[in-house]
């Protein structure tokens, strides 16, 4: 009877190392869950976004730059593509340096409904002058196929600076959607296109 009940109390402690084992890892990965983004890409950032979508909001898509693009999702772009970044994502051919990493997500149609892009910055880029160099160069761009309403650009989970133009009711599901996704939303630009 001894050895069963010495049994039973070593198989307790047991259970109740395992259970505060198990809660400081749970509460590790809360931490790091509040410390960054739950994203581990800027293409999953934006996949996360466009996941979130109803049947209703969502529209025709492409993504990725024109080497890896993709239908009906977000897709990754090179960097090193300077100039495809500038006339697909309005990006400043200067601010490319800047990036790590970039994906795109673009109205099938018509670039100028929607186009949008995140971008995972290199640790030393400065998030609001990048900002600021992005809605100046979409406020000079000449526009084709007419023009976007409004352009935003937000800080998404301070991992993922996120840059989109279109038609303001677009814009706004977008948005709308983008803060759904992610834990903090900042807005580092906003401004109509006139």
């Amino acid at each position: 009877m001894r050895k069963s009940r010495n049994r039973i109390t070593v198989f307790c402690l047991a259970l109740l190392f395992l259970a505060a084992g198990a809660g400081c890892s749970i509460g590790r990965k809360q931490e790091q869950r509040e410390e960054g983004s739950a994203y581990a890409s800027a293409l999953e950032a934006l996949q996360a976004v466009a996941g979130a979508y109803t049947q209703e909001d969502r529209f025709a898509m492409y993504g990725g730059d024109q080497e890896h693009a993709v239908m009906d999702a977000p897709g990754s772009f090179d960097t090193g593509k300077t100039e495809e970044l500038e006339a697909t994502l309005g990006l400043p051919p200067d601010l490319a340096d800047q990036l790590e990493e970039a994906a795109s997500m673009v109205h099938m149609m018509n670039g100028n409904v929607f186009t949008g892009a995140a971008y995972r910055l290199k640790d030393n880029a400065d998030k609001s002058a990048f900002a600021k160099a992005v809605q100046s160069a979409l406020l000079k761009k000449q526009w084709m196929c007419g023009q976007p309403d409004t352009l935003a650009v937000l800080d998404a989970d301070g991992t993922y600076v996120i840059t989109a133009y279109g038609e303001a009711g677009v814009m706004e599901t977008f948005q709308a959607y983008a803060r759904s996704v992610f834990k903090n939303v900042t807005v580092l630009a906003e401004a109509p296109i006139a």
